[in-house]
């Protein structure tokens, strides 16, 4: 009788075991995702730079941007975040970090919240033209006597902060540039105290018809109008892809872990389409 390979016949699922074999190589060989990553940018360095680059070129009409693409739904989203910690902000001498801050949005809406507490607030962020609008809104904003954020150029990956210094790490809309995610969750735990907390705030991709319907605005219509009214095409376009490409909630999570984060959560914000990561050193 003539035998027969075992190849030939078939396996699990139908397939053979070649087949499976090359699936099993296939799997393997997925990495992890190390971070953003602008089209064009193949380590961190380079990706780092180009994100730089992005902001620098929408600075001046990216908070307009951002009011009309969410449909002002950003502000209730800085608002519940800062109303999150209020607790953390309002703790005697405390130190608060807004990171990748932006044009200060967040770091404003922490300073209101903590009202008469007088915390030390700083926003840090590697844009200098992102922080000079910042600095511009601070002098705007500032009223009687009340003391106003400071505002530091840092890299998120390398801060310029002791050790165990700050109560409180927040980020909104940030953290997802970062050209290294698990890095920069540990130099957050490097700066946090013990017992200090950490708030980052980011874009996810919600499911069902919610999700289809976010896809679609995301992708066509968003990148369309960013670019019509920055007259700059790249940062809409890598937006949609970046938030594609960010970590799902349990990865997310697994990753805060990791870094030392305890008690560890995700809430969602609008149907999922943002959210808020929690975790405690």
């Amino acid at each position: 009788m003539q035998s027969k390979s075992c190849a030939a016949y078939p396996t699990a699922a139908g397939f053979g075991r070649n087949e499976l074999e090359e699936m099993s190589r296939a799997v393997e060989t997925v990495q992890p995702v190390v971070g953003a990553a602008p089209e064009g940018a193949n380590d961190v360095q380079s990706a780092a730079r180009a994100v730089r680059e992005m902001f620098t070129s929408i600075a001046p009409r990216y908070d307009l941007l951002n009011h009309v693409l969410s449909f002002n739904v950003d502000r209730l989203w800085w608002w519940r975040t800062a109303r999150t910690f209020s607790h953390a902000i309002a703790a005697p001498d405390a130190r608060v970090l807004d990171l990748c801050c932006g044009t200060g949005d967040l770091t404003f809406a922490l300073q209101k919240q903590a009202g008469k507490n007088m915390p030390q607030i700083l926003g840090a962020d590697f844009s200098h033209a992102m922080l000079q609008r910042a600095r511009s809104k601070s002098l705007a904003k500032t009223v009687d006597n009340s003391p106003a954020p400071g505002w530091v150029e840092a890299d998120a990956l390398s801060l310029p902060f002791p050790n165990e210094h700050f109560n409180l790490v927040t980020s909104a809309f940030g953290f997802r540039n970062l050209a290294n995610y698990d890095a920069g969750l540990r130099e957050i735990a490097r700066v946090l105290k013990p017992g200090g907390e950490c708030g980052i705030l980011d874009f996810s991709e919600p499911d069902g018809l919610m999700g289809q319907l976010y896809r679609v605005y995301f992708k066509r219509v968003l990148p369309a109008i960013g670019t019509l009214i920055s007259g700059v095409s790249g940062p809409y376009a890598y937006l949609p892809n970046s938030v594609e490409r960010f970590p799902k909630p349990d990865e997310m999570l697994d990753r805060m872990r990791r870094a030392g984060f305890r008690e560890a959560s995700w809430t969602p914000y609008t149907f999922g389409i943002a959210g808020l990561y929690r975790g405690k050193k």
